[in-house]
């Protein structure tokens, strides 16, 4: 490929991730106005949204260095071009749920309002009226407890689209440690041993 080729697709794909990253800043914002006017907090599709334009920002920054026929391949595939910042957008969702779960704590992530669950009505009903109504209830009214919170919420969104190897390298840690706790062997504890005793069945008695 010579070099005004290259400059061509590189305007080609320029233009189609201005177009795009237009389109989802419009819905991100008519996304917020809508939220304004509703109850719900419309957190999600703003999470998805952010991931999707850090996704976009990504391929921009490639672009210098991204190889001919992967350049290529982009200025001629409007598939090609949405499938990484696609892909930010569910990284961006599957990493706030860690946060909503506590697998990722700290002061660096956000915290949130938890969402009072009720599935009292499963035990003796088999419609859990009220299980079903929680769930919509945290779909419509999960959100950060405070403007830092939502501040940091928004920022790793944007990271979890702008690097693509981020969240799944969090999953593969995670399996990886659930794996290894699994894979540990159970303590064989005697008879008369106390619960603090556990070390010492597993490492013996320390030599004086």
């Amino acid at each position: 490929m010579d070099n005004n080729e290259r400059q061509k697709n590189l305007q080609t794909v320029t233009k189609k991730l201005v177009s795009i990253t237009t389109v989802a800043v419009i819905f991100l914002a008519i996304g917020a106005y809508a939220a304004r006017k509703t109850d719900s907090t419309f957190l999600v599709p703003i999470v998805f949204m952010f991931g999707l334009v850090g996704g976009f920002v990504s391929i921009q920054q490639r672009l210098p260095s991204i190889e001919a026929d992967e350049l290529k391949l982009l200025s001629e595939s409007w598939h090609s071009i949405l499938m990484i910042p696609v892909n930010g957008g569910i990284f961006a969702v599957v990493l706030m749920l860690m946060f909503l779960s506590g697998l990722i704590e700290g002061e660096m992530f956000p915290n949130f309002y938890r969402v009072p669950f009720d599935s009292s009505s499963c035990l003796d009903k088999p419609s859990c009226d009220a299980f079903k109504e929680s769930v919509m209830n945290w779909f419509q009214y999960t959100f950060p407890e405070d403007s830092h919170s939502m501040g940091k919420l928004l920022f790793w969104s944007f990271v979890a689209g702008f690097s693509e190897r981020f969240v799944p390298q969090i999953i593969r840690t995670t399996t990886s440690k659930v794996s290894g706790e699994q894979d540990k062997p159970p303590v064989q504890k005697d008879k008369n041993s106390l619960p603090g005793d556990a070390e010492k069945l597993q490492t013996g008695p320390k030599s004086e």
